[in-house]
C-alpha cells in the first residue's frame, strides 16, 4: 500500500544532505580562496623585504592552484638578483613550486628543479648546479623564520655550463637551521646541522677528489636577528658583536681516516677566522700514504703547503713513504694518544689565528678574509 502523505519527508531527508555538503563545500571554498590570498599576499611582503635587502626575485610566468587542500604557487624560468654583491649575482633555476597545506601556511615546502646557473654580472663564465631532486622547508614567518632546512641527492657543481670542469659533487646534502630553545627577540641564537655524504671537491685539490662522509652539530650566538640578510652584512654584524660558532660535534670520514672534533670559531677584526678546536683523528697514517701518493709529481716545497713542505726539509733522502712515517710519527708525539671508534687515534688542537691554521705547533696555511 502507498502512503503519498510520507514522500515529501523522504524527499527532506534525501535532499538535506546533499544541502549541507553543498554549504560545507561552499564555506570550504570560500576559507581556500581567503587562505590563497594571505598565502600571496605572504609571498608578496617576503619578496619586498627581499628587495628592501637587495635581492630581486621574478618569475618567467607564475601559477597558483592546489584546491581543494593545498595551495600552490610555481614559478618557472626562476630568477633572483643580488645587488648586495659586487658585481651583481645572478642565479636562475628551471622552476621553484611552494606548497603549503591550506591549515597550516606558515609551514612553506619548496622544491627546485634544476640546473641552477650563477654568474655575475658582465662575466659570462657561470657555475651550473643540478640535482636529482632538491627540497626546502620553511616553518614561521617571512621576517622572523623559525626552523629552515634543505636537503638535496646527486648534487652536482660544474664550472662553464653542464659537462663543464667539475667543482663538487655529493650524494646527499643536508643544511637545518633552527632557533634555539634558549633564543630570544633581543639575542637570538640559532643551531646548525650540516649532513654530506659522497662528497668530492675536485677543484680544491687530489686530496679532496676522494669521497668523504660529514656530519657537523653547532650553535651560532650573536646574530642581530633571523631575519634574512646579504652575507657582507651579516658577518661584519656578528664580528662586531663578539659573535661564535660553537661546534658541539663534527665528524669526517674518508676511506679509513676518520676525524671527530668540537671547538668554538669567530671573526677577527680583519674579518679571519678565529679560534680553537679539539681534533681527533684515526688512521692518520693511512691519510698521510694517501696524500703522499696524490701528491706525487708536486713540487716539494710549497707555500700553500708549509706543514709538508716542512716535513720534505726534515728528510729530503727518504722520499714520500719516509717523508708520511716521519708526519704521522711526529704527530702522535705531538698529540694525546686516545681512541677513536675501536681505532689508535691521536688528539691534537686545531688553531686559527687571525686566519692563519695550525694543527698542533704545525702551521697548516693562511686562511683568507671572509668580507
Amino acid at each position: 500500500m502507498i502512503h503519498p502523505e510520507l514522500a515529501p519527508s523522504r524527499s527532506r531527508w534525501v535532499v538535506l544532505p546533499f544541502l549541507v555538503f553543498v554549504v560545507l563545500a561552499a564555506v570550504w571554498t570560500g576559507f581556500w580562496f581567503y587562505a590563497s590570498s594571505k598565502a600571496q599576499a605572504t609571498l608578496a611582503q617576503w619578496r619586498e623585504q627581499e628587495a628592501r635587502l637587495g635581492r630581486t626575485y621574478t618569475c618567467g610566468s607564475q601559477s597558483a592552484g592546489g584546491y581543494p587542500f593545498r595551495l600552490e604557487v610555481r614559478c618557472d624560468d626562476a630568477a633572483v638578483e643580488m645587488r648586495a654583491f659586487q658585481p651583481t649575482l645572478r642565479i636562475t633555476a628551471k622552476s621553484l613550486l611552494v606548497v603549503a597545506q591550506v591549515y597550516d601556511p606558515t609551514l612553506l615546502i619548496g622544491e627546485i628543479t634544476g640546473p641552477m646557473t650563477v654568474s655575475e654580472a658582465g662575466n659570462p663564465d657561470a657555475v651550473v648546479a643540478n640535482w636529482r631532486l632538491a627540497q626546502i622547508s620553511v616553518r614561521g614567518r617571512p621576517n622572523a623564520p623559525e626552523r629552515v632546512s634543505m636537503a638535496a641527492d646527486d648534487v652536482r657543481i660544474d664550472r662553464g655550463g653542464q659537462g663543464g670542469s667539475p667543482l663538487a659533487s655529493a650524494t646527499h646534502l643536508e643544511l637545518h637551521g633552527r632557533a634555539d630553545a634558549a633564543s630570544t627577540t633581543a639575542s637570538p641564537v640559532a643551531d646548525l646541522v650540516v649532513r654530506l655524504s659522497g662528497a668530492t671537491a675536485p677543484a680544491a685539490g687530489p686530496l679532496a677528489a676522494q669521497p668523504l662522509d660529514a656530519e657537523a652539530t653547532a650553535v651560532l650566538r650573536g646574530l642581530k636577528s633571523f631575519a634574512p640578510r646579504p652575507l657582507p652584512v651579516a658577518l661584519p654584524e656578528l664580528q662586531a658583536a663578539g659573535g661564535r660558532l660553537e661546534i658541539s660535534s663534527a665528524r669526517l670520514q674518508q676511506g679509513e681516516t676518520i676525524v671527530q672534533g668540537n671547538g668554538s670559531f669567530g671573526l677577527s677584526a680583519s674579518a679571519r677566522l678565529d679560534g680553537t678546536m679539539s681534533v681527533s683523528i684515526a688512521g692518520f697514517d693511512k691519510f698521510m700514504a694517501s696524500l703522499g701518493n696524490l701528491q706525487k709529481g708536486l713540487p716539494a716545497a710549497s707555500p700553500n703547503r708549509p706543514a709538508l713542505s716542512a716535513f720534505d726539509r726534515l728528510a729530503p733522502a727518504l722520499g714520500g713513504g719516509g717523508r708520511n712515517e716521519i708526519a704521522a710519527g711526529l704527530l702522535g708525539l705531538l698529540g694525546e694518544r686516545t681512541v677513536l671508534e675501536g681505532k689508535q687515534a691521536v688528539t691534537m688542537q686545531l688553531r686559527l689565528t687571525d686566519g692563519a691554521a695550525y694543527l698542533g705547533p704545525i702551521p697548516l696555511g693562511q686562511i683568507p678574509p671572509l668580507y
